[in-house]
């Protein structure tokens, strides 16, 4: 089979001339011969957008990690990934897995701060309640 020379694409004498093939395909402006079909590409079906991530959810997410350091206000971020999950549910949003990791991430931080503030009084209260070390004779 032979293809046209560089520019000759859309030269519609090209594949009548004397001693040259038909390439198969039609050129430019050529109708299509029998027993070819169209080339049919299949087509996409069309991508809804992605609905508004819920700002609460964001915020659940950013307070609860931000707990780490400041170890209060991880259980604010865990209130606002509720609150963040009803709202998602009710408006159809985006960010409910936001909304959850700042629950998750919101509460633990929030019973370990506990248990830290629990050790701590127990702590204390040993001390002060055990001898000072003197001794009266």
């Amino acid at each position: 089979m032979t293809y046209p020379p560089p520019g000759n694409w859309t030269d519609p004498s090209w594949p009548s001339q004397p001693g040259q093939q038909d390439p198969g395909y039609p050129v430019s402006g050529q109708p299509i011969p029998q027993g070819y079909a169209a080339p049919m590409y299949p087509g996409y079906p069309p991508y809804a957008p992605a609905p508004p991530t819920n700002g609460l959810a964001i915020a659940a997410l950013v307070c609860s990690l931000a707990g780490l350091a400041t170890c209060i206000s991880a259980p604010v971020g865990a209130i606002l990934g509720h609150v963040a999950r009803k709202q998602i549910r009710e408006r159809g949003e985006g960010g409910d897995g936001l909304a959850l990791a700042g629950i998750i991430v919101g509460w633990i931080l929030t019973g370990l701060l506990v248990l830290v503030i629990a050790f701590y009084v127990v702590i204390i209260i040993i001390a002060v309640n055990s001898e000072t070390g003197t001794t009266s004779y």
